[in-house]
């Protein structure tokens, strides 16, 4: 398949997935053909959850025994990264319909978004690119469509399930093959907070929308019925305030869930496209197909 095509139904099945009305929605600004021409014919990749230089010079290392036509990050890197905190603006729609007012909603996402702006503004973000540049390596990144993945498959399980438990919860994603390979690595699944056995009550997923939401959010959240957060990971500042909030807290992991998302996502295009790739693992990911 073309490089373009790969890229367009990226996008086309980021936003089948993703929680906001199809019409609000365009494109993903943490998305982007970082170097390479559209219309290079993609066979075979090497994909990674974080490709800096060290990956792309082991891309290059490759390339001189084997075919390999495309790097493939899921983090963002170039323009995509320093356009991160743009694609926040979803988590306004995660959080009106759990019942937080949409003015609260956008008023606490404006200020995370500004503090996750400045956080970017000093980062030398083109480093990755100029060594895909010299190099000659075709170079995407795929961060928000994956991350609709995941959620959307986490959500949907979650509502099937209906776990009673917090220990109910855990042994469905611990069934996922992506969690269970990752707890071999001792990095699956874990209950960071709350009893196995206490109830699980109303489950939030948190698992898109570019990085954590506002810290002061989870007291609003179990106003509204929240009783359990399955999320990719935790900061110590927000896992603080989680704890005053007396909330349930599941980390399904950050690696395993970005290699669930971009795994369900590449089954989406495959499928479309009628046309496996080969796939090169590194950097965290583990190719898995689905039926």
């Amino acid at each position: 398949m073309k490089l373009s095509y790969l890229y367009n139904r990226a996008i086309k099945f980021g936003i089948a997935h993703d929680p906001r009305k199809k019409t609000e929605i365009k494109s993903f600004e943490d998305t982007a053909i970082l170097y390479g021409d559209p219309d290079t014919e993609v066979k075979k990749a090497l994909v990674g959850i974080d490709i800096e230089t060290a990956e792309l010079l082991l891309a290059d290392r490759i390339r001189r025994t084997e075919a390999l036509d495309l790097v493939i990050s899921h983090h963002p890197e170039g323009h995509a990264y320093a356009s991160l905190f743009k694609v926040m603006r979803l988590q306004v729609n995660i959080l009106e319909k759990i019942g937080i007012p949409h003015k609260v909603a956008e008023e606490l996402l404006e200020d995370r978004q500004r503090e996750v702006e400045r956080k970017i503004l000093p980062s030398n973000h083109n480093r990755a690119v100029d060594a895909a540049r010299l190099l000659g390596l075709p170079f995407i990144c795929v961060h928000t469509p994956a991350d609709n993945h995941v959620f959307a498959f986490i959500k949907t399980l979650m509502e099937k399930e209906q776990p009673g438990t917090v220990q109910q919860a855990f042994d469905i994603l611990m069934a996922i093959p992506e969690y269970k390979a990752a707890a071999v690595d001792s990095a699956g699944p874990r209950v960071i907070m709350g009893s196995p056995s206490r109830k699980a009550g109303k489950i939030l997923v948190e698992m898109t929308g570019g990085t954590e939401g506002h810290r002061d959010v989870y007291d609003k959240l179990f106003k509204k019925g929240i009783r359990t957060l399955i999320c990719m990971h935790l900061s110590e500042e927000h896992f603080k305030k989680v704890k005053d909030a007396n909330l349930n807290v599941i980390i399904a992991g950050h690696i395993s869930s970005d290699t669930l998302g971009l795994n369900l996502l590449l089954d989406n295009i495959e499928r479309e496209a009628k046309e496996k790739l080969t796939i090169l693992n590194c950097s965290g990911f583990r190719r898995i197909r689905r039926s």
